[in-house]
């Protein structure tokens, strides 16, 4: 299932931002529930008024000219028998026509504001009031059929009811709460004047025929099934009087009859006196007593309700006091929580970045440095508790074990690699240092130029196995054995660097500043500009040379290593000078070993060593010697460049002889 979520501008970022958005909630809901009470309560005294005008305006008329109609077609359907009855009766719809007309044209209220459908429905109730000439001349015509006279006043009494939903659709004043249940109940009542009337109808037939039988059996379906429960939904108050009622013994006689009936079917002994008893009377009598509950529960309700009662402003303050209540619970338990929730996270966020940002470094610069690190003691082990934060802060502390076990393991692996590099250069340089030392000796006494150039090859190889031996002993972390006490002039150093590579044919180094380097850098200068300028020549085709360039800048001297090779791609180039620039060196990655070098190299030290993109389209490595490192041996102004621009003679023209040999060599 999806979550939706807020905009990310929206959502509080700290957990303090986020508890304090969750206690303002509550505040908010105060204050809403505070101007729902207050429009609730203002509403709430405008539709009491309104209902008690709709209620003597409209509702009542509506409700006497119904209970009129519906005498009316009793009397009619049994007009053969008792035709003064019937006269009667058309006298009293008359008046409650009368006083409905009055009711509707007298109504302040706007019948289209109550329900968009009343308009309509009041047209033709008072359409129907207009018709009832028409209806009663259709009745006592000779062979009307009493099913038809039954049908019309039936439609006219549903249009009643359908006025007197309208109306009561939209109350909501507390004392015509219970409008919805009356309007039940005054169908139960239609239902029970039905069965009055179609058993009415059947004594003056003489039968009762299955159409009629089928119409008094669905009444009382009606009655039975709308009485009982709209009573129950009634309030106490207004119960009683049906409650009553339905005790009484003509309600129970009304039930015996409508049970005989039913039982009986159709037929002439289901329409006879001796069957029916006192039928009439007792039918009239719960009607009755059906209306006065109704007048009692609906209509007098609504008319005695006061807008400025406790039982209209009670419920709003009933509901400001309880939400008022339940806010500040909610408010108090959310600060209790929150603040507590507020402080574990806290104290597990410190926890965490105090692992992140001092202990775990820490503890992983010791083991870098060859220190042992007490793993129980950096990050003891906690038993998992129930709580989730607590559970958190256990898989961190899991997390830092692991950390530290792993570190301590892969420095343990490194400290061994380190030791044997250790081993085999210090091995290599004896064997190298006898070596050279036998070839200087060959030199001196060699007069043939064919031997003396297969020694020189021999000498230049010699030397890169001892830089090759020396980078064993840098990447352990251990000075070599070279060094030199007094400066050596920068265009030596150059030259004895490009000494040091197998196609020194290709390097040519141009003018050079007048100044010299001091003795206990030189060593270190020299093997890292052997690295880079061994790795120009390896990775720019074998045709093109290697432009070696020094100048003199205001932090120091810089010198640039140009190739005019294929280039390196961006990532490739940043990786290389990650590599140069980090402050750690990763003994296990065997790929570029020669920038791991210069990486240790140019931080002991303290050389700027970048590698960028050339004009030409290769690489340009840029080594820049600080001024502390550096003695000028010539005058102020003096030119630092060979006049024309014109550079030096390539490296390839300078013999053995003319590198520098260190002290220990």
């Amino acid at each position: 299932m999806r979550v939706l979520r807020a905009p990310a501008r929206l959502r509080p970022r700290s957990v303090r931002a986020k508890i304090v958005a969750l206690l303002m909630l509550p505040i908010v809901s105060l204050m809403a529930l505070w101007g729902f009470a207050a429009v609730t309560t203002a509403s709430s005294i405008a539709d009491t008024e309104t209902a008690k005008d709709v209620n003597s305006e409209l509702l009542t008329p509506v409700a006497e000219f119904v209970t009129a109609v519906q005498g009316e077609r009793t009397a009619a359907l049994r007009r053969a028998d008792a035709p003064g009855a019937f006269k009667t009766a058309t006298g009293v719809t008359d008046k409650a026509a009368v006083a409905l007309r009055d009711g509707v044209n007298d109504s302040s209220s706007d019948a289209a504001l109550i329900d968009s459908t009343l308009p309509g429905r009041i047209d033709k109730l008072e359409t129907d009031a207009k018709g009832l000439a028409a209806l009663r001349a259709e009745a006592t015509a000779k062979g009307a059929k009493s099913t038809a006279t039954y049908a019309s006043y039936s439609a006219i009494v549903e249009h009643g009811f359908a006025v007197t939903g309208a109306l009561t659709g939209d109350k909501t004043a507390a004392d015509a709460s219970e409008a919805r249940v009356v309007l039940e109940l005054s169908r139960a009542r239609e239902a029970v004047a039905q069965e009055q009337a179609v058993l009415g109808a059947a004594r003056t037939g003489g039968e009762l025929t299955k159409e009629q039988y089928a119409l008094f059996v669905g009444a009382v379906a009606t009655q039975r099934a709308l009485l009982a429960p709209a009573v129950a939904d009634l309030r106490p108050e207004h119960r009683a009087a049906y409650r009553t009622l339905l005790d009484s013994s003509g309600y129970t006689q009304l039930q015996a009859v409508e049970n005989r009936v039913r039982s009986a079917g159709p037929g002439t002994s289901a329409a006879s006196a001796r069957f029916l008893g006192d039928w009439d009377s007792t039918a009239s009598g719960v009607l009755t007593g059906l209306d006065a509950a109704e007048t009692k529960a609906g209509r007098g309700a609504t008319a005695a309700a006061d807008p400025f009662g406790w039982d209209t402003l009670g419920a709003s303050g009933i509901a400001v006091v309880l939400g008022l209540v339940g806010v500040l619970l909610s408010l108090l338990v959310s600060v209790l929580v929150g603040r507590g929730l507020i402080v574990e996270l806290l104290d597990l966020r410190n926890s965490a970045l105090e692992v992140a940002g001092r202990r775990l470094p820490q503890a992983m610069r010791r083991l870098h440095a060859g220190q042992g690190v007490d793993i129980d003691a950096e990050a003891p082990l906690r038993r998992l508790a129930g709580d989730e934060l607590a559970q958190v802060s256990t898989a961190l502390t899991a997390v830092q074990r692991a950390a530290l076990k792993a570190a301590s393991e892969r420095a343990e692996l490194l400290s061994g690699i380190s030791g044997v590099y250790v081993s085999l250069a210090r091995r290599s340089q004896v064997l190298l240092h006898r070596q050279l030392d036998l070839l200087d000796a060959m030199v001196r006494r060699q007069r043939d130029p064919a031997e003396l150039h297969e020694l020189y090859r021999v000498d230049y190889l010699a030397t890169r196995m001892r830089r090759h031996s020396e980078s064993l002993l840098i990447l352990s972390g251990i000075a070599p054995g070279r060094g030199w006490r007094d400066p050596i002039p920068l265009s030596d150093i150059l030259r004895a660097a490009v000494a040091e590579i197998e196609n020194s044919a290709r390097v040519q180094i141009w003018a050079v500043p007048k100044v010299s380097l001091t003795g206990g850098s030189v060593a270190d200068v020299i093997h890292l500009l052997a690295e880079l300028v061994e790795n120009a020549t390896a990775f720019s085709p074998p045709s093109t040379q290697v432009q070696l360039r020094a100048a003199r800048m205001r932090e120091g001297v810089l010198i640039e290593i140009e190739d005019s090779g294929f280039g390196m791609k961006d990532d490739a180039l940043a990786d290389a000078n990650r590599k140069i620039q980090s402050e750690k060196v990763d003994l296990l990655d065997a790929k570029q070993i020669g920038l791991f070098v210069v990486n240790r190299l140019r931080e002991r030290q303290g050389l700027r060593v970048e590698i960028r993109h050339s004009q030409s389209g290769g690489v340009t490595a840029a080594v820049l010697i600080p001024e502390g490192l550096m003695r000028d041996d010539m005058p102020v102004g003096e030119q630092q460049q060979a006049p024309g621009g014109r550079g030096l003679a390539p490296a390839s023209a300078l013999v053995p002889r003319q590198r520098l040999r260190g002290a220990g060599a």
